[in-house]
């Protein structure tokens, strides 16, 4: 752990070099370090500038397709993709789903449909390849609130959504926010007016089956000044054989005073390449409490920026991740203090299996004038077996001389003692891993106050373990 106190200008980068001294840390766990010059990029996409979807947003997108084409396939010299190579995306053999083309696909399975926060949705939306589903509390649109699908938003709330597109997650944050911005025919739109408190949570889900498609989304939450919602958007998708891919773009801005809760969970198939760029603003005052669930896809890349904005205000991020197989996961996050007094608290921990492997980088940066900074962050890994790879890479810029900022990461294997103790008293082998797991991942429990969140994570950790 590092703690920075009077200094102008510190720049830590901590490469797995602090160890939990609870439950993790006995033994120390193998590493090997290969470095192989891996400069060829993958395949570029053979979408044109007549898959651009037509409607309200033609000239927005339009606008982000020409960023798109300055923008090269990542490749591994460039620094936020070291860790992740593409060379392997079949990117050429992607298209987009036909409108209708859920009709021929497999159906939403009804577990998704279950509320996850509550005994009722106050809204739910469901994002299908070629179309999608809306319901909303008839009390909510009284009221104001518009929870919709883009779609919908570009016929009846042009003015609005033109107004919210682009201004937190730009086109030119990186190639995929680019070709996101460019062809999301889906997506929500999410707008609370000032002062207005959403009781119940709503919920969206994003369906992806087929195979050699390539869905984008475009979620864009907005909530006015002292207003307060909570808001659970899933992503998933059937194993298939074969290849599917997904860009998506998450927008967020929280007012003054104003509270959002945002839980985002990923389940996609094993066949699936995910990739999304995410930014939250925070004005003054505001607060969010901002909750990742990561289990699915082949290989995911994901920005999530949280910009402190305005004095006094908060944020914070939790996230869950549990590979096997030879599952990739990498996490970019960045906690950006750009006014005084505000305060970040991140804890990132996840589970590895197999030949899978996890990249989480995270940098805290404090910008010149944000005095009386408070900013955490840790990355906790539990390696399950040998051949299982976790990075783990925090990082603190601190231009300002009057801030508290403490930083961390722990990669380590199961600890034997627990594991003695379980199975002396009669508990078999699987259970004594299971829980065991179970009791690292407790910390990440305890900051989601919803039943059926957790209730979803216990279970994805039970399938993990108990799977070949």
């Amino acid at each position: 752990m590092s703690k920075v106190k009077g200094h102008k200008s510190v720049i830590f980068d901590l490469r797995l070099s602090t160890f939990d001294a609870c439950l993790l840390m006995q033994e120390k766990p193998k590493v090997s370090v290969t470095r192989t010059r891996r400069d060829s990029a993958a395949k570029e996409f053979s979408f044109t500038a007549d898959s651009i979807p037509a409607g309200g947003l033609k000239d927005v997108r339009a606008k982000a397709w020409d960023a798109f084409t300055k923008f090269s396939m990542p490749i591994t010299t460039d620094e936020a993709w070291r860790r992740t190579d593409l060379r392997f995306l079949p990117a050429s053999d992607f298209k987009l789903p036909k409108e209708g083309a859920f009709e021929d696909l497999p159906a939403v399975p009804e577990y998704l449909l279950k509320p996850l926060t509550g005994e009722q949705h106050g809204g739910q939306i469901t994002l299908l390849p070629g179309g999608s589903r809306v319901d909303l509390d008839p009390a909510l649109v009284s009221k104001g609130v518009i929870f919709t699908d883009i779609r919908t938003a570009e016929r009846e709330h042009s003015e609005l959504l033109n107004k919210l597109i682009g201004t937190v997650v730009k086109p030119e944050d990186g190639k995929f926010a680019a070709l996101a911005s460019a062809l999301a025919g889906n997506g929500v739109l999410l707008y609370v007016p000032k002062n207005v408190v959403v009781e119940t949570p709503l919920h969206s889900i994003l369906w992806g089956p087929g195979t050699d498609l390539a869905h984008f989304s475009h979620l864009i939450v907005y909530v006015e000044d002292g207003a307060s919602v909570t808001y659970v958007h899933e992503a998933a998708s059937p194993n298939e054989t074969g290849h599917a891919m997904h860009a998506g773009i998450v927008e967020i801005y929280v007012g003054k005073d104003a509270n959002l809760r945002f839980v985002e969970l990923q389940s996609w198939g094993r066949h699936v390449w995910n990739f999304s760029h995410e930014r939250a603003h925070v004005e003054r005052g505001g607060n969010i409490d901002w909750i990742f669930g990561a289990v699915g896809s082949r290989l995911t890349k994901n920005f999530s920026d949280l910009d402190l904005a305005g004095e006094g205000s908060q944020g914070r991020m939790s996230g869950f991740y549990f590979t096997d197989g030879t599952q990739h996961l990498d996490h970019d996050t960045q906690q950006n203090h750009l006014a005084p007094h505000t305060t970040s608290d991140l804890l990132f921990k996840g589970a590895l299996k197999g030949k899978s492997r996890s990249v989480w980088q995270g940098m805290i940066y404090v910008a010149p004038g944000a005095q009386k900074t408070d900013g955490y962050q840790a990355n906790r890994n539990l390696v399950l077996d040998d051949q299982a790879r976790a990075d783990s890479i925090p990082g603190l810029e601190i231009l300002a001389d009057d801030v508290r900022c403490t930083h961390g990461a722990t990669v380590g294997k199961l600890e034997k003692e627990p594991l003695f103790y379980l199975k002396s008293r009669g508990i078999p082998q699987a259970d004594a891993e299971r829980l065991v797991v179970e009791g690292f991942f407790d910390p990440i429990m305890q900051r989601i106050p919803f039943e059926g969140v957790r209730e979803r994570f216990q279970q994805a950790i039970k399938d993990k373990l108990s799977a070949g």
